[in-house]
């Protein structure tokens, strides 16, 4: 009987961010597949559990993958690790857990935090619909290109940054996107834990004022106040009114200015709904 294949996600910095769960499987599983084992180590020691570590990360995934879904058949329980937060998420893991459900061994997801899930929640930016990018491009010319694509989205954007391209990357949105509104969360969780809320202007400036700039970065990008999603539901919020004994327009009507958004936009986004 083929053992499960467990991805387990791991605090993004504070190391009491592991759940129950996250804990219990690592003790039980046979061998802990990591990223990084000094790294993953660390954690291991802080409650102690010791079990025999597997290095795996985006310079070996491929080679790793055949061994440790061998050891899953063979009934071994393996847990699959990254640095940070939840495995496959713009981390190694997405080779193993494909290889494994093509070859028929059993995948379980043991959820932890993520730092996008992490950064929207404490953005206060719209979080009803949102497009996670991974990393921004390195070279400048393909970065403004993406980012020009996204103009039009509605959605809040997220995104993960270096501290040393963070600058110029901030130049590249506002130059791409606009005066946006973002929330810059520096180091979440941890000790130096910061975040900055306000325009990308404001933010850049901040930032260019100091020395250096250090730490995991994830920023959260506003949507522009013509594309901006409303949280209002406009198709389910003219349903209720309608059911409720409004004629359509009344409720495409009440609903806009509900949402915020003039009649016509609201009526734009039914037809989106068709």
């Amino acid at each position: 009987m083929s053992g499960p294949i467990h991805i387990v996600g791991t605090p993004i910095g504070n190391l009491e961010d592991i759940t129950l769960r996250g804990l219990r499987t690592l003790r039980e599983a046979d061998v802990i597949a990591c990223e990084d084992t000094r790294h993953t180590r660390k954690l291991l020691t802080h409650y102690d559990i010791q079990k025999p570590l597997v290095s795996c990360h985006e310079h070996n995934e491929l080679q790793r993958v055949g061994e440790l879904i061998r050891r899953a058949r063979s009934g071994e329980s393996v847990a699959f690790v990254t640095d940070a937060g939840m495995p496959t998420i713009s981390d190694p893991g997405y080779r193993l857990v494909s290889a494994a459900i093509e070859q028929g061994v059993e995948v379980r997801v043991v959820p932890g935090p993520t730092a996008v899930e992490s950064a929207i929640a404490i953005s206060g930016l719209p979080s009803s619909s949102f497009r996670f990018i991974g990393f921004l491009p390195a070279k400048r010319g393909q970065r403004k290109k993406t980012l020009a694509a996204l103009a039009a989205d509605r959605a809040t954007i997220v995104c993960y940054e270096t501290p040393h391209r963070i600058l110029a990357a901030l130049e590249d949105i506002q130059a791409e996107l606009g005066d946006r509104p973002v929330t810059l969360a520096r180091e979440m969780t941890k000790m130096h834990e910061e975040i900055l809320r306000d325009d990308v202007s404001k933010v850049l400036a901040e930032l260019n004022q100091r020395d250096r700039v250090r730490g995991e970065i994830t920023l959260v990008i506003g949507p522009s106040a013509e594309t901006a999603t409303p949280d209002v539901d406009i198709p389910q919020r003219v349903a209720d009114l309608i059911e409720s004994g409004r004629d359509r327009m009344e409720a495409i009507k009440m609903a806009a200015s509900e949402a915020g958004l003039s009649k016509r936009e609201a009526y734009s986004l039914l037809e989106d709904e068709k």
